[in-house]
Formats: C-alpha cells, structure tokens, sequence
C-alpha cells in the first residue's frame, strides 16, 4: 500500500504540471490564432495512447509513456518531426507564419505557468502554514553534528553563530543553501573558544552519500517516551519515563552520545544506567544489529516559533521561496558543469522523487514537492537544448537577430539531436536513480 500511495502521489503531482505547462503553449498559440493539432499528458509513443476524444479540432489523450507531455503545434519543427507538414506551402494558421516575437512568446508560455505555479503555491503555503522556524539562540546544547558534519570538522555542542560573518537569526538557515552549496564559512563557539569552519565546494556530495538528515541537528537530552512491544527495551523492563544516564559505566547526557554509544555496541549486550524516579538502576540490554534498543524517544527539542502571515503579505514570502528554489536548482547545475559536484549525487529521477512524496498522504509535503518541481521543470526546459523550450527559443533568439529563419534541414537536424540528447539524460537518470535504489537494499 506504501509503493501504491508513492507511485499515486508522484503521477498526480507530474500530471498537474505537465497538464498546466502543456496548458501554457496551448493557450498562448490559440491566442495568436496558431492551430493546435493534439494535446497530450505522457506520450503516445508509436501511437499507443490510454485514451483520446476529439474536441473542436484538437485530438486530446493521455498516452502510455509517463515522460511528460506536449501539445502537437502545427507548421512546427518539434519532436514529432512532422517533415510531411512542413513540405507544403505555409498557411496562415500555422506557427512558421506567425512572426518570430509571437512564435517566442509561444515557447515560453510553459515556463511562464511553471514560475507562476510556484510562485502560487508556495504563496498559498505560507498562507496556510506560516514561517515555522527555530531561533538559533534557543539551542541551549549547540549542535549534534551527523555524518555530513563530522566530515566538514563540526563536533557536538558546538554554537554556530554566523554565516560568512552575518549573524544566525534562524537555525534553520543552516541547512538551506546558504551553507549546503558549500564555500560558504561558519562561525562556531566551540569549549569557548571561537573558530572558522569552511564548508567544502562539494558538500552535496556528502549529504547525497549520508543523506539531507545528517548534517546537523539541535542537541537534546533525552527521555524514553513509549517503549516499543516485544522490543529488547521491553525485554530489559525499561518504562515509559526513565532516562538512560551510563552505558557500561560510561556517563551519556545526549541523545547524540546515546545513540553513538548504540552505534559502537550493534548486536552486544550493554549494561545500562537508568534513572527511574529517585532511583538508579542498572540493568543489561541487548543492542540490535542496527543499534537500536527499541523505544520511542522523548527528545527537549527547543520550542520552534510560527510567524503567520496575511493574504498580501504571504505574496512576496512565497515568491521569495519559489525564487530560492530556483536559483539554488539553477547553482547546483552550474556546481555539476564545473565538476563540484557530481551527477550520479546531483540528480533524482522517479523513484528519488516518489520516495520524497513518501507513503503517507501529506498535503503540505505533496505541495511543497509539486511547487519544488515546477520551479525546476521550469529551469530544466530553459536549456538551450534542441527539442526543449529553451533550444526553440534560442533560434527564435538567433532568427530574429539574423532577420531571416534558420533553415527546415538544419531544424530537422537539431531537433534529432536534442531528442537523442534528452533520451540520453532520461536513461542517465533513470538509471542512476534505479543503480542507487538497489545499491541502498
């Protein structure tokens, strides 16, 4: 049931932004009078399609080939490679004789609705839910570094207090862009003594290795809150309430310390310090092979704060997200082009993105990833990459610089190049993200 309400959630949110993208091109080419042959969702590869109807001239369908979309526009150079069409005489209802200033308008239509999308619901999260976020001041423990920490030189307790010397309001931002597209310069308070800790170029190679959780979190301490039935925590008679102060003698305070003293014992038996009451007991616990003893934490997180907003001034906080999403997308390709980062650990595909919607139905969480993939699907097809928006609008750009339009040859020939360009990034993705699937299991 889990896979099935993953699988759900990622055909949903790509079938809202393909359909509104698509959208985008449709409205935009009837509105200068362009006709429009076929509207699809997915592709109808070899004509296979699920279904299809006809509606005032236009054939709509879903097809079998959940790659995207596109609308079929006619008098024009695009994946279909309608060479037929184009041999004939050009008619006044056809894309190649409208001018090149309306033709352009055309091809960034979809990408306008992607930007205007995100822009929206991002505005309609901040609406509902506020700015939720963490005063960096109310840590009173400092940090508890994960994997991703450690290898960067932070250690636990540490006090981060600025970001390339600008001053840390919200711990939040410690874990945006600001710090996880690396070069980027921390100030830490460690044992009182103040230190620069430079975060490297290639950070998101290591939070893509040891995942977005483990970079840093708030240091808590720690009591158990359920004890997990049948578990070796129920085993050792541990209730609801006690708190774990010594692991074979050794005094542990945090829950970081406590679960790295876990880590160290998988599968041994450990003699455990527990403070019951006004009591202090001690009693042997069997640690599982995944260093665990079974029970559900009750950790003194430090209390988070909820800034709410109005209709008008959620706008521009949302628009704001939408923004960073973008350029952060936008910054991460430009770290792949330059080799920071690689492009096994940069890109997800379906199943990455399906496992981001998770097996539980969270409206926040399922906007929030369709407002995220609209603002790269709208960077993605801003590539000069024939077959894509971006590569016609590139020689819309080139025509109307020479004054005349590049030739059919040379557009046929583009246009196969760009496709074979794009199968070749499909089954690069695809790929990689099925290769890091089974590699995890």
């Amino acid at each position: 049931m889990v896979i099935v309400i993953k699988i759900a959630q990622l055909l949903m949110g790509l079938s809202i932004l393909v359909i509104l993208h698509e959208l985008g091109h449709f409205l935009a080419a009837r509105a200068f009078g362009i006709k429009v042959e076929k509207f699809y969702l997915f592709f109808d590869a070899w004509g296979v399609s699920i279904f299809k109807f006809h509606y005032k001239g236009v054939e709509y369908g879903m097809g079998w080939l959940p790659l995207g979309g596109y609308v079929k526009i006619a008098g024009m150079i695009d994946e279909s490679m309608d060479t037929e069409q184009m041999a004939g005489p050009p008619q006044p209802w056809e894309f190649r004789s409208k001018p090149a200033w309306q033709r352009l308008i055309v091809m960034l239509a979809g990408i306008f609705v992607n930007i205007v999308l995100g822009i929206f619901i991002f505005w309609m999260l901040t609406l509902k839910n506020g700015d939720t976020f963490t005063p960096n001041d109310a840590l009173k423990y400092g940090i508890a570094p994960g994997k991703t920490g450690v290898r960067i030189g932070l250690k636990a307790g540490d006090k981060i207090t600025e970001i390339n010397g600008k001053p840390i309001v919200h711990f939040d931002d410690l874990l945006t862009s600001k710090v996880l597209m690396g070069n980027s310069s921390l100030t830490v308070v460690r044992n009182g003594v103040t230190k620069q800790i430079l975060v490297p170029a290639d950070i998101l190679n290591y939070v893509s290795d040891d995942g977005p959780g483990q970079f840093i979190e708030p240091r808590t301490k720690f009591s158990i809150k359920q004890v997990t039935p049948k578990s070796n925590a129920e085993k050792a008679h541990l209730m609801a309430g006690d708190s774990i102060v010594a692991i074979n003698n050794q005094a542990v305070a945090f829950f970081d310390e406590f679960k790295s003293k876990l880590d160290s014992n998988k599968n041994k038996m450990v003699a455990l310090g527990v403070k019951r009451g006004t009591q202090t007991l001690s009693v042997n616990a069997q640690v599982t092979p995944e260093g665990t003893l079974g029970f559900l934490a009750n950790n003194d997180l430090p209390k988070e704060e909820i800034k709410t907003y109005g209709f008008v001034e959620a706008l521009p906080i949302g628009a704001s997200h939408a923004w960073s999403t973008f350029a952060d997308n936008a910054k991460g390709l430009k770290k792949v082009a330059q080799g920071e980062v690689k492009a096994t650990k940069a890109f997800a595909g379906p199943v990455a993105i399906a496992n981001m919607f998770g097996g539980v139905i969270n409206w926040t969480r399922f906007w929030t990833l369709v407002g995220f993939l609209s603002m790269a699907l709208a960077l993605m097809n801003l590539l000069p990459i024939p077959v894509l928006d971006g590569g016609h609008a590139m020689f819309l750009l080139i025509e109307m610089v020479k004054g005349k339009p590049l030739s059919d040859k040379f557009m046929e020939r583009a246009q196969l190049v760009g496709f074979v360009i794009l199968i070749c990034l499909m089954v690069f993705v695809y790929g990689n993200d099925i290769l890091k699937h089974v590699i995890k299991y």
